[in-house]
């Protein structure tokens, strides 16, 4: 059976208490569906089939639950409308047969009454008079018999009280304290729903007299109301004086002799005009006042709670708000006029660079400037010319020399005999290499040789001949008879002494196998090679060095093939100096030259100062390979030098400064042929 709308409405508060504590929290979805489920006026089983896919396993719970409260809210009510009828009971029980709660009812209308017209704003209300004609008795009155019989029976009653409290003091076995009789009990309930009724009835014609126009014949009031209130006076029970307030009506328009609204006393009132506007305008009013209300309130004391954390910056991050930026006159046009000026002056280095070209000089005068120069002050003569300085030695001074020799015709060449370093007097034998064939015909000699050895160890009586070899396929032709009589000893036997040969052969390769540190000793002595006769040296140079893939594999390589060097990272002048044995390096300059790809891009963390002309015409060179006695640096590493006297400095603490100049006038010379 489907429940009405107020029920539902009472049922509300039984619903969301229940859902709180059966989830733990309020959930408005599932008190919507239990609110439903119990206006269609579902059972248990429909109400959980219907609540099941929102509350999975807790759906019987809480059904279970929710039918239980609603058991408990109606019997509530039930009992609290039980309870007003026992009330109306006693007062009829008090007052009479044809009292009821209220004392008074409303009367209904006479239906000869006049009907009021429907009358424009600012007219007055012309309210028809009513002649009151003779009050009706009514029922819920005290008449003045019934006050009279009351009145006696409370004085008898007070009599009786003083008689038997005269005789409790003279005897000597009286109580101290005397139950109230019925009577008296009765008297007073009595007297105070009495008293509870006239205020009843004072307050309903309060509210009577405030809407004159609903019934107006009980505005005024009648004979026996007064009697009834005087009659309550009298006993020292009347209700409270209730003040009837005037019906507050429009005010008067009042206007003098020009025109000007004025109050009662005369003076001029100044009437809010109401001027046509804008929604837009009205809704920036009320944002402004809002924003005022909200500056008057005052702020929360965050510092007061306990969640309070002084260390945090309350402040929230602000959005720096842009505005207009203004250039000054004639700004843009100096731009310009330098960009304009810097084109002109590269166009002209342009023609000034092709000329030197053409003649031949600008080779020798990037050289000349790329070479290290002594420091020297204005006017001073330098001793010793940078073209001579490779040819005469640093100890001698020329200034205590004697030039006696006279200059000739003739040439002095000096016979120089320089040596290698890693020259030696041993002479270089080739190992000798057999083929295939011949192999194997050494190895069937070898083992033919064993094989005799044993053989007259055993004629000798050295060591017991061997047992037969014998097999599953040749089991009959070497045991004959013995495996006839017993066939599955002998089957047995020949197994045991295959699975014996098996083991001793498993045994002799694991002995012979090398284990794991002995086969990575063997892996780096094939890759490390004999240095005592020189080491070998290649130089790289390459244009772009600054993708990260290309690095790791120019370490990578270098550490796993066991050389030695470094890296300095210059603008356009990217060095590589690699130093180990000759195969190594064949297989090193193999991964420079060939397997690297040089111009391919295959990452985004490049150098994005370098353009793409830099990129695309990127490679590698070998500037230079040769020996030296002994390796001059370390394990491979890179060094970041962004001058070139950074680079020259790095190389030079190892004493191969040389390389770095190499590799420069190479790269300058290089950038001439551009």
């Amino acid at each position: 059976m489907s429940l009405p709308k107020r029920e539902m409405e009472e049922l509300r508060p039984w619903v969301e208490r229940t859902v709180k504590k059966v989830l733990g929290f309020s959930e408005p979805t599932v008190i919507t569906a239990a609110l439903h489920c119990l206006g269609k006026g579902m059972d248990k089983r429909k109400t959980i089939d219907q609540l099941r896919p929102i509350l999975d396993d807790s759906a019987g719970s809480f059904v279970e639950r929710l039918f239980e409260s609603l058991e408990e809210s109606r019997h509530i009510r039930s009992s609290k409308g039980a309870g007003e009828k026992n009330r109306k009971r006693d007062l009829k029980d008090v007052f009479g047969d044809d009292a009821d709660m209220g004392g008074i009812k409303e009367l209904p209308q006479d239906a000869t009454a006049p009907k009021r017209k429907r009358t424009p704003r600012f007219e007055e209300v012309e309210e028809p008079e009513v002649i009151p004609g003779p009050p009706p008795e009514s029922p819920g009155m005290l008449t003045k018999m019934q006050i009279k019989q009351m009145m006696e029976t409370a004085t008898r009653q007070i009599e009786e009280r003083k008689k038997q409290l005269s005789f409790s003091s003279s005897g000597p076995t009286a109580s101290t304290h005397l139950e109230p009789t019925p009577a008296a009990t009765f008297m007073n309930d009595a007297i105070e729903k009495a008293r509870k009724a006239a205020e009843l009835q004072a307050r309903i014609s309060s509210q009577l007299a405030m809407k004159p126009g609903i019934l107006g014949a009980l505005g005024n009031t009648g004979p026996h109301n007064l009697v009834a209130l005087a009659n309550l006076h009298a006993m020292g029970i009347a209700p409270p004086k209730v003040e009837i307030r005037e019906v507050n009506k429009p005010t008067p328009l009042i206007l003098d002799e020009l025109g000007r609204t004025v109050d009662a006393t005369g003076k001029e009132v100044e009437l809010t005009h109401r001027m046509p506007t804008l929604k837009a305008n009205i809704r920036a009013v009320k944002r402004e006042q809002f924003r005022q209300q909200l500056k008057e309130k005052p702020g929360e004391d965050l510092e007061s709670t306990s969640y309070f954390d002084q260390r945090v910056n309350i402040t929230p991050a602000q959005r720096a708000r842009k505005g207009f930026k203004f250039h000054e006159q004639g700004r843009f046009e100096k731009i310009a006029q330098r960009i304009r000026t810097k084109a002109q002056l590269e166009k002209l280095q342009t023609e000034i660079a092709q000329a030197a070209k053409k003649t031949g000089i600008q080779a020798s005068t990037k050289l000349a400037l790329i070479t290290p120069k002594k420091e020297l002050g204005d006017g001073e003569v330098p001793h010793v010319e940078w073209w001579d300085s490779y040819i005469v030695p640093t100890n001698i001074y020329l200034e205590n020399l004697a030039f006696t020799v006279d200059v000739t015709i003739f040439w002095n060449v000096p016979n120089m005999c320089l040596f290698s370093p890693v020259d030696t007097d041993k002479t270089v034998t080739l190992g000798v290499y057999l083929t295939k064939k011949e192999q194997k015909k050494l190895r069937r000699q070898t083992r033919r040789e064993a094989q005799k050895e044993l053989q007259e160890r055993v004629r000798l009586g050295l060591m017991p001949p061997p047992e037969p070899k014998v097999r599953i396929s040749n089991l009959m032709r070497v045991l004959g008879t013995e495996a006839v009589q017993d066939p599955t000893k002998v089957e047995a036997h020949v197994r045991a002494q295959m699975a014996k040969r098996q083991k001793a052969h498993e045994d002799a390769n694991a002995a012979r196998k090398l284990t794991a540190e002995q086969r990575k000793e063997k892996k780096i002595k094939k890759i490390k090679e004999d240095l005592t006769h020189g080491v070998h040296i290649a130089v790289y140079r390459i244009r772009n060095l600054h993708n990260p893939s290309k690095k790791f594999k120019v370490e990578a390589n270098a550490n796993q093939l066991y050389l030695t060097g470094t890296v300095v990272l210059h603008r356009d002048v990217n060095t590589v100096v690699v130093e180990g044995g000759p195969k190594s390096q064949k297989k090193f300059k193999r991964l420079m030259m060939n397997r690297i790809k040089w111009q391919e891009r295959n990452t985004k963390r490049e150098d994005p100062d370098f353009d793409d002309e830099t990129k695309r015409n990127n490679k590698c060179y070998l500037i230079w390979e040769g020996t030296a006695k002994e390796r001059s640096f370390g394990d491979m590493k890179f060094k970041q030098c962004p001058t070139e006297n950074m680079a020259r400095e790095h190389f030079k603490k190892h004493g191969t400064e040389h390389y770095w100049d190499l590799a420069l006038s190479q790269s300058v010379l290089e950038g001439t042929d551009d």
